[in-house]
């Protein structure tokens, strides 16, 4: 059996995809199935049982002699949400007691982290274990991932194999229940759609022109690919913290006219301001440092930006017009 958490989800749901395509059946989906707009990120997979997110410690207990590894992608990922006992409960402690029963019971683990961990980048995008005690987050969410990272790497027991793989700014199929938390290309394939055209948030540095936020941007079946090759690598890939974007900064602009162009249309943007709630914890420029990744023998390309996008509007975003 392999578990995947958070099946019902973005990333999770993207993956078990591509487990069922690399001929993996025997699944377990963990997750809250109790929302309608995620239903469809699950439909046509095929797996062994659903089991809900709040039975799951108990019933890995049940079952732990049956289970070969464990992708933890479940999480609460809502970078403007403040509630830091929320936080505590989803992020933290959930994922605290998935490690040690992965311990007590011989269990691989994958789990995501994220690029929030890094705070506004004056300390750069190197995933050397020696800065994750000196990382400042911006938010709840980021400091809930820096929290666990920091805790996993102190325990003197560990699960035989564990990656934390801190993702950047992915986007991709299965995200549309996302709302504010979707990506920029899903956000502007709507707004396109509507309006015919798409607003961006200004800059409020002078250090940055319009638009010209940047951020490293990977597509989710990228994703997958270096989560699949964790898990085939178990045996050789050392333990620990690894990035996971491009390794390419991008800016929004770039972004935006990639869309538009994947729609055909001629870009059209205007500038706005950005959210109060947001503004003082902007991030204005991600890029993932891949060198532990590319040293640990992930060797793939990652799909550029426009080619990316192409995929993602043209065989998906396309089919769901109304």
């Amino acid at each position: 059996m392999i578990i995947v958490t958070g099946a019902a989800g973005f990333i999770g749901s993207r993956l078990a995809r591509r487990l069922n395509k690399d001929g993996f059946n025997d699944l377990i989906l963990v997750d809250d199935f109790s929302r309608p707009d995620k239903t469809s990120n699950y439909e046509g997979l095929t797996y062994s049982q659903k089991v809900d997110r709040k039975d799951f410690h108990a019933w890995l207990r049940d079952n732990e002699n049956h289970v070969q590894f464990l992708f933890h992608l479940g999480a609460r990922t809502d970078t403007t949400e403040k509630n830091v006992e929320l936080f505590n409960e989803l992020n933290l402690n959930y994922s605290k007691e998935l490690w040690n029963l992965c311990v007590e019971f011989g269990i691989a683990m994958v789990y995501a982290s994220s690029a929030a961990t890094y705070g506004d980048g004056s300390l750069g995008y190197s995933d050397s274990h020696e800065i994750i005690e000196k990382l400042i987050p911006l938010n709840p969410y980021g400091e809930s991932k820096n929290n666990f990272d920091k805790w996993a790497l102190q325990q003197k027991r560990a699960p035989y194999f564990f990656a934390g793989l801190k993702f950047f700014n992915v986007y991709g199929p299965h995200e549309n229940h996302k709302n504010r938390m979707a990506s920029v290309v899903l956000h502007t394939f709507r707004q396109v759609t509507s309006t015919g055209k798409m607003k961006l948030f200004r800059s409020h540095r002078d250090d940055y022109a319009d638009g010209h936020q940047t951020r490293d941007f990977i597509f989710v079946d990228d994703v997958c690919d270096v989560c699949i090759f964790m898990m085939h690598g178990r045996l050789s890939v050392p333990n620990g913290l690894y990035n996971l974007g491009s390794g390419k900064g991008r800016t929004f602009n770039d972004l935006v006219k990639s869309t538009f162009y994947a729609m055909n249309l001629k870009p059209v943007i205007e500038f706005i301001d950005t959210p109060l709630d947001i503004r003082d914890t902007y991030q204005y420029f991600t890029e993932a440092d891949l060198t532990k990744l590319r040293n640990a023998g992930y060797t793939k390309d990652f799909t550029s930006l426009e080619d990316g996008i192409q995929d993602y509007v043209k065989n998906y975003l396309a089919n769901l017009r109304p």
